[in-house]
């Protein structure tokens, strides 16, 4: 079997912490000190990864004995190598609860002491100091960067310096750290290769959340910072932070909003009293509420007015759902899942009508309304489908690529009801599949063996975000990225007429 891993250390008190963990990957001492380190980088020549592991000195009092500083760059003189794959290292490394930091670290010919660590710092701008890193991989010029990985435990800093009282201890301390970053290293050294990303198309913002998101910017242009939200306007953090910055406040209740300010009614829709809570405390509302909910919501109206049982399939605790229910509460009654139909205790004189969630899977709501219609024959729904077009396009498109992909990566929020469908979606195709914020929540391990990667991202979810992905996947190894458009999307909706 060809190396897969290669981990490098100076000491053997540091090769005897790291060895934890390694499993069968190799472990090599190369001594103390650039000497013994350019003539070991001389003689190693291996198509494996390279990680040089083991104890560093921090240059500034914000890093502490025992934290672990993953090199962006080594730096030796006028020579700095760069180390792509870094990010992931620490991030895989911070998954297993350990305290990391990235940054430059600087290799000498000796132990810096005194007042030359805050020189150090200020000419380089390295937060670490060895005296082998740089040296080592001067020897390896010729290797993939991103097949290069530094790792190092800071064992002492200006405030506790080797050799002070306390040295024993905080020796003691880096080595505990030490045994535990062996996951993270097998794990990068198993991810890395070549691999072919494919996109899923469409992905990424619809024309509901486009419109939400340009009526607060709006309102803020309109009517001056602070505009208030009423929830998340959509589900994703990122969108949320962004808007933050721009002006808005986001609220739980309208109770949380001024009297006469300026608050916008998130897309996913509210109940009627939410409406007229808004009303009483003179708020000059702006309604962001995508025109497919505001559809149910309508649907759900007439419904009533008619005399129906509403059998609303959703989640129950979603806002969306939440918001339908209001608009006639001792008529509907939430289903979540087939299994719930046999529960169901409806008027017996009453007819029965069906709406869903706009954000669900389109199989399991097949799988429902097939046994809502069993039970109920005369039951009645929507002229079309009210999953919305968004939802479909995207789940289709993640279904077109999980064929060809050994892993599906689904870019949304953890509370976006669309974008975990995509990841159901994925799954049910038989293609493993995840669902993360950004690139900082890939676990290296998904990718062992994984050479074809498929990307999507929920509605809410923006696309730099995918970007992000494509880029990280790429600090592991050549990536060839392909496109698979199912559908393309020209849906736009208006306006409301209080920012148009």
């Amino acid at each position: 079997m060809p190396e897969r891993l290669v981990v490098v250390t100076a000491l053997g008190v540091e090769a005897r912490a790291v060895r934890r963990g390694l499993g069968d990957a190799t472990l090599r001492v190369c001594g103390m000190g650039p000497r013994r380190a350019t003539h070991f980088g001389r003689g190693l020549r291996t198509e494996a990864a390279i990680a040089v592991v083991g104890f560093a000195g921090s240059l500034t009092s914000t890093l502490r004995p025992g934290q672990v500083v993953v090199a962006t760059r080594v730096i030796n003189g006028d020579t700095t190598v760069e180390l792509p794959s870094a990010s992931l290292v620490a991030a895989h490394l911070r998954q297993l609860g350990i305290d990391v930091v990235t940054g430059s670290i600087v290799s000498t010919p000796s132990i810096v002491r005194g007042s030359a660590r805050g020189e150090l710092h200020e000419t380089t701008g390295a937060i670490a100091v060895d005296n082998e890193s740089a040296f080592l991989l001067a020897e390896w010029r010729d290797v993939d960067r991103r097949r290069l990985a530094v790792v190092r435990v800071i064992s002492d800093s200006p405030d506790h310096e080797l050799f002070s009282p306390g040295t024993i201890a905080r020796g003691v301390r880096g080595a505990r750290v030490l045994r535990r970053i062996g996951p993270a290293l097998t794990a990068w050294a198993g991810a890395l290769g070549p691999r072919r990303v494919v996109l899923a198309g469409p992905r990424s913002f619809c024309a509901g959340v486009e419109r939400a998101i340009d009526i607060v910017r709006r309102a803020i242009d309109r009517f001056g910072a602070p505009v208030y939200v009423r929830r998340q306007i959509v589900h994703n953090s990122h969108v949320v932070h962004d808007l933050e910055t721009a002006g808005a406040v986001f609220v739980q209740e309208l109770d949380e909003v001024p009297e006469g300010a300026t608050v916008v009614l998130a897309a996913h829709g509210v109940a009627p009293e939410v409406r007229r809570d808004a009303e009483s405390r003179n708020l000059r509302v702006v309604d962001a509420t995508c025109p497919l909910v505001a559809k149910v919501h309508t649907e759900a109206r007439r419904y009533a007015r008619d005399g129906f049982s509403i059998v609303l399939v959703g989640h129950v605790d979603h806002e969306e759902v939440i918001g339908t229910l209001g608009e006639a509460p001792d008529r509907i009654v939430v289903v979540e899942g087939a299994d719930d139909v046999d529960a169901l205790q409806l008027p017996d004189a009453t007819p029965v009508a069906f709406l869903t969630q706009t954000t669900l899977a389109l199989d399991d709501t097949a799988s429902v309304v097939g046994a809502l219609k069993a039970r109920f024959p005369d039951a009645v729904g929507p002229r079309g489908d009210d999953i919305c077009y968004a939802s479909q396009n995207r789940q289709q498109a993640v279904r077109a690529i999980a064929e060809e992909c050994d892993v599906v990566l689904v870019l949304g929020s953890a509370n976006s009801s669309n974008s975990k469908r995509l990841v159901e979606v994925a799954r049910r195709a038989g293609c493993d599949a995840h669902l993360i914020e950004n690139d900082t929540e890939i676990d290296l391990r998904w990718f062992d063996g994984a050479r074809t990667i498929g990307v999507s991202a929920g509605a809410s979810a923006p696309e730099f975000l995918v970007t992000g992905v494509v880029d990280a996947l790429a600090r592991l190894g050549p990536v060839e990225v392909t496109e698979h458009t199912v559908v393309v999307e020209n849906v736009r909706f208006n306006l409301p007429a209080e920012v148009r």
